[in-house]
């Protein structure tokens, strides 16, 4: 079953219009990775979906039409957006930004134990659990990003560029992290990355975007294959 599916979908920033006919799908239970130079559109193809743009085409989550739907609309329907840059919430506390995920939940118990599984995917939030997300470093706000999305318990989860302004090691703990969550929730995934290596240790295809444009898709092994992959993405 196709949980989210774009067809033609075109968006613009006032006259500039940054994408042209992008398509892609992501199945029930799949990690999908859209990656891309600068300019691609990557980020643009997200909040197309999340309708943070102004769009054309179509755009269908579990069957319904959500092109045109308000952003707050759409996460109450299940999708989650992790934006590039984190975009946690500074003057509160790790617990209280996690809390605040949970916003649209009314199982009081659950939500408590979804904080402590939060806290045991990323232990290290749990030793800053009542610092200001300003505090953080730039690793632990990204953690603290990904954990708030997950308390709202979304069906399909969206990274923009997760792995963006980290030391490498603490890229690869940050991906070792949202794999085990996959892994253990069974939630879908959007995932946009520069980073190729990482994202295929992660998604199970990709998208390939030039210029606004679908340029190549494919599974993980199929990419990973081609020459121009690994030469733009690879370091082959």
């Amino acid at each position: 079953m196709m949980l989210l599916e774009l067809v033609d979908v075109t968006a613009s920033y006032g006259p500039v219009q940054v994408l042209d006919g992008v398509s892609l799908r992501v199945p029930e239970g799949g990690a999908v990775g859209i990656l891309g130079a600068n300019g691609a559109g990557k980020t643009t193809t997200l909040r197309a979906i999340s309708g943070t743009v102004r769009t054309r085409g179509t755009i269908t989550f579990e069957g319904r039409d959500i092109r045109g739907s308000r952003p707050e609309q759409i996460a109450a329907l299940g999708i989650a957006h992790v934006p590039e840059g984190r975009g946690t919430l500074g003057q509160l506390t790790v617990r209280d930004n996690l809390r605040v995920g949970a916003y649209l939940r009314n199982d009081r118990k659950a939500v408590s134990g979804d904080i402590d599984y939060c806290l045991d995917l990323f232990p290290q939030l749990r030793d800053r659990i009542g610092s200001s997300a300003a505090a953080l470093s730039g690793g632990e706000q990204q953690m603290l990003a990904i954990a708030r999305a997950f308390m709202a318990r979304p069906r399909l989860l969206m990274l923009d560029e997760a792995s963006l302004g980290l030391a490498p090691s603490t890229a690869r703990a940050v991906y070792d992290s949202i794999r085990r969550l996959r892994t253990e929730s069974g939630i879908s995934m959007l995932v946009v990355e520069q980073n190729a290596s990482l994202a295929f240790t992660l998604v199970d295809s990709a998208t390939v975007l030039e210029v606004g444009r679908n340029a190549l898709s494919g599974t993980t092994a199929e990419l990973r294959g081609m020459d121009e992959i690994r030469r733009a993405y690879l370091g082959g």
